[in-house]
């Protein structure tokens, strides 16, 4: 009887200990930058249960994917571009990413990801451009299709349904955008610097804020740090309130849920920031209601 006792007693114990490993998440970390650190707080804020931490500059060689595994985690979140391309070659463990500019391109058929990526969705993106600039019709887009065509066709959408007028050129190499960008500056009355790679380079970066201050044609970015070197404006990401929307997808693998379930999805808040400097330099006067919610570069 006491043996049988004794039996019963380890079982529950094995079992217990085999369900709280599985609540384990393994944080893989491209780097140990401020906001994907932001992003980790977050995702602490909601999720509470046992966490692994992975730096990747910090494993000294070791196989990333393979320290995942002999962790045995329920799931784990990916930050960073980086961290996401490491892990997502393991199919049989569940995968939430974070501070991932364009997800959707490189996924195909992964059944076990999901994620939060950093897009903001074009409607709300444009619904700021016009509480800054009510009188803007006219916007104008370069973006190479092979990168973000996927999200110019969402754009594309939201400007019709918010009576814009998209002009968008498609780019293919980074030194054919003077050129593109000086042949619709007669057409429009805002420029909308898109998340692309061959777009945005160091070189093109400068040569676009001088084309928007020469020609007096606001460009409405998507990071505060070209708000910042001159841009009039941005919608950029809160990294702790996208790792709380990871946290808030994690709590439902963890609790049973199929990742198939749980869509992949932008961004829910947005921060809206305003160069100061910039809008008076243009003669643009921001409504004292958009300004007492936006972020002030001065």
């Amino acid at each position: 009887m006491v043996k049988i006792f004794s039996i019963i007693i380890l079982s529950l114990t094995l079992f217990q200990e085999t369900a709280a490993g599985s609540q384990e998440v393994v944080v893989v970390q491209s780097l140990r930058v401020k906001p994907y650190d932001d992003a980790l707080r977050g995702f602490k804020s909601v999720y509470a249960g046992k966490i692994k931490k992975l730096i990747l500059p910090e494993t000294e060689g070791a196989d990333a994917v393979r320290t995942v595994r002999e962790a045995k985690p329920g799931m784990i979140l990916a930050i960073g571009a980086e961290a996401l391309a490491k892990v997502r070659r393991i199919k049989d463990i569940p995968i939430v990413y974070l501070m991932v500019l364009n997800p959707h391109a490189p996924l195909q058929g992964e059944e076990n990801i999901t994620g939060v990526s950093m897009s903001i969705p074009p409607e709300k993106q444009l619904a700021a451009l016009q509480k800054v600039l009510p009188n803007v019709r006219r916007v104008g887009l370069l973006y190479d299709p092979a990168k973000t065509g996927f999200l110019v066709k969402k754009a594309q959408l939201a400007a019709r349904a918010a009576g814009i007028e998209l002009v968008a050129k498609e780019v293919h190499r980074p030194k054919d955008v003077p050129e593109l960008a000086n042949s619709m500056k007669e057409h429009i009355q805002a420029f909308w610097m898109f998340p692309d790679t061959t777009v945005v380079t160091p070189e093109t970066v400068n040569f676009l804020l001088l084309f928007s201050m020469e020609n007096r044609i606001p460009m409405f970015a998507f990071s505060n740090k070209y708000v910042e070197a001159g841009a009039l404006m941005s919608l950029d990401i809160d990294a702790f309130n996208l790792g709380k929307q990871a946290g808030e997808a994690a709590g439902k693998i963890l609790s049973g849920a199929d990742v198939r379930e749980i869509l992949r999805f932008d961004a829910k808040n947005a921060v809206l920031t305003i160069n100061v400097k910039t809008a008076k330099k243009m003669g643009i006067t921001v409504s004292d209601e958009v300004m007492t919610k936006a972020r002030k570069v001065r």
